[in-house]
Order: C-alpha cells, then sequence, then structure tokens
C-alpha cells in the first residue's frame, strides 16, 4: 500500500490506463504543459507526448464532440474539463449525443468516453465554477455517473470507467485532490455501481457520496462521543445506483439522513429519498426521511458565506440528533 493524494490517485489511473492501451487518451483545456486546472495531469505530456496529451481550444462544445467521435470509432478519450460548471456549454454532445448514440444505433456503436469534472465549492471560486451539477445528468438515460470520495476509490473506479464501453461521468470534488489515502500498489478495478459502507452504526445511517462522504464520517465520530452510532453509506456510484445497499442500511438502523453539497431543491438526494420510500425499507422507518443539502442559491464568492451555502459537519449533528431521540 502506498499513501498518496487522490490527485495522485487519478493520474495513477490515467497513465496505468494509457500503458497498457494505445487507445486511451486525454484531452482538455491545460492538460499539457500546464499540467491541468488542478495539477491532476502534471508530466504526463512528458511520457504520452502531444498526441495523446491533448491541449485544446477553449470549446468545450466542440472538443467534448471530438471525443464522442473518437469513443465512435475505436478510442477511447478521457475528456477533462476543467470546471464541472462547464458541462452548460457541452451539454448537448453529452445527452443528446454520447448518452443515446449506443441506444439509437442497437449497439452497432459504442462511446467509451470518460468525462472527468471537478465540482464543487471551497475554492472560493464563486458561483460559475463552484457548482455541483450531479443532477442534471443522472436525469440523463444512458450515463454512468461515478462521485468517489478516496484515493483509493479514485482510482478503482476511473479505471473501470475507462475500460468501460458507454460514456462515463466522473466527478472529482475539488477539495479532494489533496485528501491522501492508503492505495494498493498492486492492479486493481473497482465494480461500478457499488456502494461501500465506510462506517458501521446501528442507529442512524448517513447516505452520501463524494465530498461529503469525508464530512459525514467526522460527524459520525462526534455523534459517537454522544452515544448515537451512525453508518456512513458512500454511494460512490450515482448511476447505476446502488439501492440494495440503500435499502439495507435503512433496514439495519431505521433511521435514513441524505447529504450531499449541491442544491436540495433537485438535488440528487430526492431520487435516494424515493429509492427509500419504494422499498420495502420504508416500513422499517422509526423517522422520516430528512436531506442535509446545500442551500437554493449560487455559491457566494465571500468565504464565509461560502460556508453557510452548503451542510456543515455540525449540521450534520444536529439534524442526526434530532432523528434519533437518545
Amino acid at each position: 500500500m502506498s499513501m498518496i493524494t487522490y490527485a495522485q490517485a487519478v493520474k495513477d489511473a490515467m497513465s496505468e490506463e494509457m500503458r497498457k492501451d494505445k487507445n486511451v487518451f486525454l484531452m482538455g483545456e491545460d492538460v499539457g504543459v500546464y499540467g491541468g486546472g488542478f495539477g491532476v495531469s502534471l508530466g504526463m505530456i512528458d511520457e504520452f507526448g502531444e498526441g495523446r496529451v491533448i491541449d485544446t481550444p477553449i470549446s468545450e462544445l466542440g472538443y467534448i464532440g471530438c471525443g464522442v467521435g473518437a469513443a465512435m470509432v475505436g478510442m477511447r478519450p478521457i475528456i477533462d474539463i476543467m470546471f464541472s460548471d462547464f458541462i452548460s456549454v457541452g451539454f448537448d454532445q453529452i445527452a443528446n449525443q454520447a448518452a443515446k448514440i449506443r441506444y439509437m444505433f442497437g449497439g452497432a456503436a459504442t462511446v467509451p468516453v470518460v468525462i472527468r469534472l471537478p465540482e464543487g465549492s471551497g475554492a472560493g471560486a464563486a458561483a460559475q465554477h463552484s457548482q455541483s451539477p450531479e443532477a442534471w445528468l443522472t436525469n440523463v438515460p444512458g450515463l454512468k455517473i461515478i462521485a468517489p470520495s478516496t484515493p483509493y476509490d479514485a482510482k478503482g473506479l476511473l479505471k473501470a470507467a475507462i475500460r468501460d464501453d458507454n460514456p462515463v461521468i466522473f466527478f472529482e470534488q475539488k477539495m479532494l485532490y489533496r485528501k491522501k489515502g492508503e492505495v494498493p500498489d498492486e492492479e486493481y478495478v473497482i465494480e461500478i455501481g457499488k456502494a461501500d459502507v465506510k462506517r458501521e452504526g446501528t442507529d442512524i445511517s448517513i447516505i452520501t457520496y463524494g465530498r461529503m462522504v469525508m464530512d459525514s464520517l467526522e460527524a459520525a465520530a462526534a455523534l459517537a462521543e454522544q452515544g448515537i452510532s451512525a453508518e456512513v453509506l458512500d454511494l460512490r456510484t450515482l448511476a447505476p445506483l446502488d439501492k440494495q445497499a440503500i435499502e439495507k442500511t435503512v433496514k439495519k438502523t431505521t433511521r435514513a439522513m441524505i447529504v450531499h453539497e449541491a442544491c436540495k431543491t433537485g438535488g440528487f438526494g430526492a431520487e435516494i429519498s424515493a429509492a427509500i420510500s419504494e422499498s420495502d425499507a420504508f416500513y422499517y422507518l422509526d423517522a422520516p426521511i430528512k436531506r442535509c443539502a446545500g442551500a437554493d442559491v449560487p455559491i457566494p464568492y465571500c468565504v464565509e458565506l461560502e460556508k453557510i451555502a452548503i451542510p456543515s459537519v455540525a449540521d450534520l449533528v444536529a439534524t442526526a440528533r434530532q432523528m434519533v431521540k437518545k
């Protein structure tokens, strides 16, 4: 095992797959000499050259389209979008082309493209560079959507995404890039669509993904000191969604608190809540389902306002205490 950062895990996954398969390549704004907007691809151009680490013009619509076309003829592109907010510029290529082509062609064409999206707040990047748009994309059939929280998960799931024959959206919360974690030195791949219990508990289930996993684990530790045992379920993949894991944890603890950074209204937490309500787990609930989510506001530039626009550890602890009467 090696202790590496989330950013290094993403880079290692890309580099290892590019060494194995000459059809894998990376493209995006400033991914070459500059090393990407967050330094994730730093040094890759030295190993793979300009033909496989390609700096693109500032045109998300254009180079996402290039990636979709390349995937259709046998390549396996990894597309780096500098900020997840910018998918709005290239949404047509994702939602109307990449997601639908395999279906419309009756399986005769596949689109093995990975679109990497640094998302979320915490960097003081203001409203146009700090959104969490995963719910925009989970509404599009045909896409696989991944949001890992640890270096281990990021590497294993990205390798699986690169090998997948379907378009995969890969969310990377920006504040996770410098977080460290243990990653095996040997080859491994994590199956897409499987959630992971990051902490066992008996009193309440905290169901979450991405950066909020770290905050949920911190909240669970604080709750333990107050006599409340919280289980933390990391979804890891939003599409396909591991509904069996959600049902299992809710049946175990009889309470469900859903946590995400994105805006509450129309956020993915509503889909998780619906999955619980439509399953047998509903009959095990001893309290109403609660969502701890971001405020329905554009992310502020002011650091102090930015902090209160998303759920804090204190918010999670307070909500859990309300749900668990001890």
